[in-house]
C-alpha cells in the first residue's frame, strides 16, 4: 500500500483516541490494506472490537486489563500485569517480523509504557526498526517527549466536558 509507513500518536484526556484509530483501520481496510489492531490494558467487550473481528483483513489481539491502577497493585499483581503486557508487545514484534501489516494500531501502548508495564525503550527500538512500509498508530495519555519527537503525526484530543464527571457510567454503543 505505502512505500514508507509513518508514526501517529493520538493522545490526550478526551474521548476518541481509540475511535480515531478505528477510523483509520476502516480507511485502510477499505483500500485493501491489512491491519493488526492490538489493545493494551483493555478487556471490556466493546462494539467496535466486535465489528473489527468480523473483518478478514483485520487481526485483533487484546492484552488483558489490569483490573486496578498499577499504584494499587502488590508486587505479584504488578509482575503478572507486566508479563501479560510484555507478551502482547512481543506478539506485535513477532508478527511484524514474519508478516508485516500495512497498518499497526497499538491502542493504549502509551499507558502501558507510562505505568512501566511495557518498556518505552523497547517500544522506541521497535519504532525505529519497524518494517518500513508499516504505518503505526500509538494511543494513550501523556506520551513522552521521546515518543512525540519520533512521531510524524501527533493529535491531541482534549476533554472539555464528559458525562463521567457527573457520574454517568460507560454506555453500550457509545463508550463500549
Amino acid at each position: 500500500m505505502m512505500n514508507k509507513g509513518l508514526i501517529h500518536i493520538y493522545c490526550g484526556d478526551g474521548k476518541g483516541k481509540t475511535t480515531a484509530s478505528i477510523g483509520l483501520t476502516i480507511r485502510c481496510v477499505g483500500r485493501g490494506g491489512k491491519v493488526l489492531f492490538v489493545q493494551f490494558l483493555k478487556e471490556r467487550k466493546t462494539g467496535e472490537i466486535a465489528v473489527l473481528t468480523t473483518l478478514p483483513s483485520v487481526t485483533v489481539r487484546r492484552g488483558k486489563g489490569t483490573g486496578k491502577f498499577t499504584f494499587q497493585m502488590n508486587s505479584l499483581e504488578l509482575a503478572a500485569a507486566k508479563k501479560i503486557q510484555e507478551e502482547t508487545f512481543d506478539y506485535i514484534c513477532r508478527i511484524c517480523r514474519e508478516n508485516p501489516p500495512d497498518l499497526l494500531i497499538m491502542d493504549e501502548i502509551i499507558g502501558a509504557c507510562t505505568t512501566g508495564l511495557v518498556s518505552e525503550d523497547k517500544l522506541i527500538h521497535f519504532l525505529t526498526s519497524k518494517p518500513i512500509q508499516t504505518e503505526v498508530v500509538l494511543t494513550g495519555r501523556n506520551p513522552s517527549q521521546k515518543l512525540i519527537a519520533l512521531a510524524d503525526y501527533v493529535s491531541e484530543i482534549k476533554k472539555i466536558k464528559h458525562p463521567f464527571d457527573k457520574g454517568v457510567e460507560a454506555r453500550v454503543g457509545i463508550e463500549e
